[in-house]
């Protein structure tokens, strides 16, 4: 049996210590944070105009609902594992426990890689959404790097602190996102739609299957990008050290936010081809000008001046979920650190913050190499530093995702964990039927990776794309397997940092301790 080691939680005890300032955020603060990752406005202006042009066409909005229910029931056997295991490496820790010590690290890393790539990704969207508008609204074209670089460094000083004033930010910029976006569907809705009405057929689930309305499409290009438009919400684990009470928050926060964001994305995609009609929306989702499928109903029941907001806030949002996806990225790195399988200095937390200091500026830094390497390469900002990067996480985590479903089966079943809360629907239907659907979900992305992708499928970062992920997993299943036998105590520390009602412990041989 492992020896228990515990750190204080106390600030006095943790400053300085691999300990995350505890009760730095509540319910709605950890909410905020994880719909500011799904970026509503952009996943709605970049992904909806995809889904109506070239996948399930006029029945998109029903592929939001196909997929709420698919990761609801996911989310039943998350937070099962949630409200027993609490720790910032969350993925990486559920499945070294769940499963085993090297498949939880090839997890781990596999997430890891996925949240520091993700925001170099999100930096290119950003940047390319400034240049855009100022070069609209100003007439003034600068770099885009220039955009980049000023972004990277505010997302470096918000999140070197503690993540209580990052969460004040992206509330404040998530709140006027979604207040726009409501603007545009409530006034659609309150005229009763476009040409043909409201549409109410578009939001039959049978329809999220079909090709309603196109010569031509991929039904399963459509519900990719439904789903593609949760990827970050099971975030809530990751912040369950500095949430006010992580057995109950963490759980609350996974189902508010899955089921929020189904309900508002559905939403606000019906009232976006509602507002078009049926002829319109699929003209203006494969024409040049995609974006036009919710900028013109914003033009047409709003006004002009609403448009002008859009493109602003679709500045702020790419922006929100950058920052969002940095702090992810972060205590990921801050995690490894602090079981020893990275430099330990990524796992001490600020001697006055308590943030995860040291992993924050490591992630700006990384960040930083990637994006002026891609300038330097005269890489697009948008077709292939954003695209690619952003395809390349969403196959990690949704790959995770169907780890993590197994290891909820392992964990209360076969381990026998808890058994107050193991029981046929939680612990086993609901992990099944949510980890068959990230496969299946993965399957459509790498099957229609030229669509999704679109031209920079095919440069060698494209073509080498499943392999890249394929060995973020195995390199580091086969490191830990090494580890056994040459390093067993670093082995043993895999995974094995949880957060309990005593602060930290890093026994991983006994059950966790509920808090």
């Amino acid at each position: 049996m492992a020896t228990e080691t515990e750190i204080g939680s106390s600030e006095s005890e943790s400053a300085g210590h691999g300990v995350l300032k505890p009760n730095a955020v509540g319910l709605i603060g950890v909410v905020f944070m994880v719909v500011a990752f799904s970026a509503p406005i952009t996943a709605m202006t970049g992904n909806v105009p995809v889904a109506v042009g070239y996948g399930n066409g006029l029945g998109a909005p029903a592929g939001f609902i196909v997929a709420c229910v698919i990761l609801t029931i996911f989310s039943v056997g998350f937070v099962a594992m949630a409200k027993h295991i609490t720790a910032a490496g969350a993925f990486y820790t559920f499945v070294s426990r769940g499963i085993s010590r090297p498949v939880g690290l090839g997890a781990g890393v596999m997430s890891m890689l996925a949240y520091m790539l993700i925001e170099a990704a999100l930096i290119g969207l950003f940047s390319v959404f400034c240049q855009s508008t100022m070069l609209s609204q100003f007439d003034i074209d600068i770099p885009w790097i220039v955009y980049g670089v000023i972004g990277m460094a505010v997302i470096g000083i918000l999140s070197y602190r503690d993540i209580s004033l990052a969460t004040k930010v992206l509330g404040v910029v998530l709140v006027i996102e979604v207040l726009l976006l409501s603007l545009m569907a409530f006034a659609v809705l309150f005229k009763g739609g476009g040409p043909d009405g409201l549409m109410p057929g578009s939001l039959n689930p049978a329809k999220a299957f079909q090709t309603d309305g196109l010569s031509e499409g991929v039904a399963g290009l459509g519900l990719l990008f439904a789903f593609w438009s949760w990827v970050g919400f099971e975030a809530t684990a990751i912040y369950g050290e500095e949430s006010k009470d992580p057995k109950k928050i963490v759980p609350r926060a996974t189902l508010v936010a899955v089921i929020g964001i189904g309900v508002f994305y559905t939403f606000i995609s019906w009232m976006a081809v509602a507002g078009n009609g049926a002829e319109q929306s699929i003209v203006i989702a494969q024409s040049a000008e995609p974006f036009e499928l919710l900028y013109t109903p914003m033009r047409d029941y709003v006004g002009e001046w609403g448009v002008k907001g859009f493109e602003w806030f679709v500045i702020g949002g790419s922006f929100a979920c950058a920052l969002a996806i940095h702090n992810s990225a972060t205590r990921y790195l801050f995690a490894f650190g602090r079981d020893g399988l990275l430099p330990r200095s990524l796992g001490k937390a600020h001697p006055r913050h308590q943030s995860p200091a040291v992993a924050s500026t490591f992630q700006t830094v990384f960040t930083v190499v990637v994006v002026l390497g891609a300038y330097v390469a005269d890489v697009d900002p948008y077709l292939e530093l954003y695209v690619l990067l952003a395809v390349f996480a969403t196959v990690a985590l949704l790959a995770v995702q169907s780890l993590t479903a197994v290891a909820c089966i392992w964990y209360f079943h076969v381990k026998k964990q808890h058994p107050e809360t193991a029981n046929v629907f939680r612990t086993i239907l609901s992990p099944v039927i949510g980890g068959l659907g990230m496969i299946y979900v993965n399957y459509l992305l790498l099957s229609n990776l030229s669509s999704a992708a679109g031209a920079a499928a095919e440069t060698w970062f494209g073509r080498a794309l499943p392999y890249l992920v394929l060995a973020s997993f195995v390199v580091p299943v086969l490191v830990a397997l090494y580890w056994r036998k040459s390093n067993p105590a670093k082995y043993a520390a895999i995974g094995s940092t949880i957060f309990t009602h005593a602060g930290l412990t890093t026994d991983i041989d006994e059950p966790t301790v509920s808090r």
